[in-house]
């Protein structure tokens, strides 16, 4: 019984010893990440939202009609806002380790600590800029609230799980090679090109629209496009999002266990 009654303690000290280095390293992200002080951080935030608006800008200058629905502006923002959440957190939770990885040298910080204060850090940063993209909108007059407002959480959700499955993943292997990060980046835009933001995977030939249907970014795409329109999507399979964003997760927790003496050499 003192055994037991020993270790719960020492358990509980080390998740306040872990707690404490997660949120250290999210407070040194945010004074380091532009110009070396905290303020900073807020271009960090309105970084994705002016991507955002800068592509909606560029589609109304070419003029691009709305492939679904009335909206121009609504049609594209819905793609943009899960696939941009997706992007900059998978991108940059795995740029944390190469820019972090002298503080490996501390025997209390991990790789998984860097990577676990990056991705906690980007959702806090995706959600303020949503949120600032909610306030842009509604002062031009733009209505962009969505008809099921659970369900565009929801895919919110699945695309922060997403980003934060595939940033842990690349991370580990930029890492060990960190020429990666620069692939990474084109990957990303491949997915950018077959997500569905400039067009509607339904009028695509069945064929297309099967292999589509695989891409799980397209898939969050696609769940929040049918948060605004009613019967939108005949490929939506909200599950295979969410359980590809489960098992990216799980792999890369699996895999900085078992490499992470290999990790910890290469550095």
């Amino acid at each position: 019984m003192r055994n037991t009654t020993d270790a719960m303690p020492s358990t509980w000290l080390l998740v306040r010893m872990q707690f404490r280095v997660i949120v250290a390293l999210m407070l040194r992200d945010i004074r380091t990440r532009f110009f070396g002080t905290g303020l900073g951080y807020v271009i960090a935030i309105a970084w994705p939202l002016v991507h955002i608006l800068l592509l909606l800008g560029i589609f109304t200058l070419l003029g691009r009609s709305s492939p679904y629905g009335e909206s121009m502006t609504v049609f594209f923002a819905t793609a943009l806002v899960p696939f941009m959440t997706f992007m900059y957190m998978s991108r940059f939770t795995m740029l944390s380790v190469i820019f972090n990885r002298p503080l490996l040298a501390f025997p209390t910080i991990k790789v998984l600590d860097i990577l676990l204060a990056r991705t906690f850090l980007e959702i806090l940063g995706s959600c303020c800029s949503i949120l600032l993209l909610l306030a842009v909108f509604w002062s031009l007059g733009i209505d962009f609230m969505p008809q099921d407002i659970v369900q565009a959480s929801f895919a919110l959700g699945a695309a922060m799980l997403l980003g934060a499955g595939f940033g842990i993943i690349n991370g580990i292997i930029a890492l060990a090679v960190p020429t990666w990060a620069t692939g990474y980046a084109l990957v990303l835009v491949f997915m950018y090109m077959i997500s569905g933001v400039g067009f509607v995977p339904d009028a695509m030939p069945e064929t297309i629209r099967y292999y589509l249907s695989f891409n799980p970014s397209l898939q969050t795409v696609e769940w929040m496009r049918a948060a605004y329109y009613e019967g939108y999507s005949t490929i939506l399979d909200k599950g295979y999002a969410v359980w590809f964003g489960v098992a990216t997760i799980s792999i890369g927790l699996i895999a900085e266990r078992l490499f992470r003496g290999h990790l910890l050499i290469s550095r």
